[in-house]
């Protein structure tokens, strides 16, 4: 059987990402070829600092569906990027090495018809440098996609914020009928086309308990409303107070908790399940993950890190 390629992009260079690659590749039988995007040079040097051996092979995107393709080698296209030592400080002095690893990316996606895409973890600080909200939108925008969506999955319980990284004061203005109803639909799509079922949502509340203050209640007027018409087509209930769904004998009820913003649902998911869950976006012509973390600077040549979301990321594009 012919598995499509997995594509990658390492991301930032000054990052955890090679680290748990390597780490994923010995612990990982993976049937899927893997393509790698990233730099020759900084490879070697951290095969050669975390005393990963495996032997290279560079590719040419133009030749490269001629190849015979498998893991036995680490599949390389190769972004020229030159850094003295092995790490060095997060900066811009890598947003162009980011950007070409990207582009290259896309344009393979497109001409080769692949489905599959993995990117490594970025600064958003000094990559996207407040022009995006997030990758998600990044990528969104290179592919005109309007609608799309972040969905943070595990196969127990998986969530999506409704807003990604925005400032929490500008959340209200952002949460209107038409965007919920949107982010459900390519919910429900995603879980019946890629895994076969049709997905219990709970949809969670604006404000604490779902009650205001003001005279404008959010959940009243607007979360409710769409919740009650759309769960005619769709098995979807709501709004529910934050503070309680991710109780044991309540979030087992539902396969996706859908919040109006990051922390309300990303938050209480990362403390139940850490490193077991992907990041994946909703709405896009083909299937993009990113292990749920950054760059982790900290970390840098520790060895130290846990390849689990990146093996997590990698397992549910090979079985799909």
């Amino acid at each position: 059987m012919n598995y499509s390629p997995i594509l990658i992009v390492g991301g930032e260079p000054n990052s955890i990402f090679l680290e748990i690659f390597f780490k994923t590749l010995k612990l990982v039988k993976i049937k899927s070829p893997i393509i790698l995007i990233s730099s020759e040079k900084i490879l070697k040097k951290q095969m050669k600092k975390f005393k990963f051996k495996k032997k290279i092979k560079v590719l040419n995107y133009k030749n490269f569906k001629n190849e015979k393709l498998d893991n036995k080698s680490i599949n390389l296209i190769n972004i020229e990027f030159n850094q003295k030592k092995v790490f060095e400080k997060i900066s811009k002095k890598s947003n162009k090495f980011v950007e070409k690893s990207f582009d290259m990316a896309f344009r393979i996606l497109k001409d080769n018809n692949f489905y599959k895409f993995i990117n490594g973890p970025i600064s958003k600080k000094n990559f996207l440098n407040k022009k995006y909200l997030g990758i998600t939108e990044y990528i969104s925008k290179k592919f005109y996609t309007k609608n799309s969506c972040m969905l943070i999955y595990n196969q127990n319980l998986s969530v999506c914020p409704i807003t990604t990284h925005l400032p929490i004061k500008e959340v209200a203005k952002k949460i209107n009928k038409k965007v919920i109803t949107e982010k459900i639909i390519l919910i429900n799509n995603f879980y019946k086309k890629v895994l076969g079922i049709k997905p219990k949502i709970a949809v969670l509340g604006l404000n604490p308990h779902c009650e205001s203050v003001n005279k404008f209640n959010e959940d009243e007027k607007i979360i409710k409303p769409i919740v009650n018409k759309l769960n005619k087509k769709f098995k979807i209930s709501g709004p529910y107070p934050a503070d309680t769904i991710f109780i044991k004998n309540i979030r087992k009820k539902f396969d996706v908790i859908v919040g109006m913003y990051h922390d309300q649902v990303l938050t209480p998911l990362k403390t139940l399940y850490e490193y077991d869950a992907i990041n994946i976006t909703l709405g896009l012509p083909f299937i993009r993950i990113s292990p749920d973390h950054g760059p982790n600077e900290k970390m840098l040549g520790k060895n130290l890190s846990n390849p689990l979301s990146l093996i997590q990321a990698i397992k549910f594009l090979d079985k799909n």
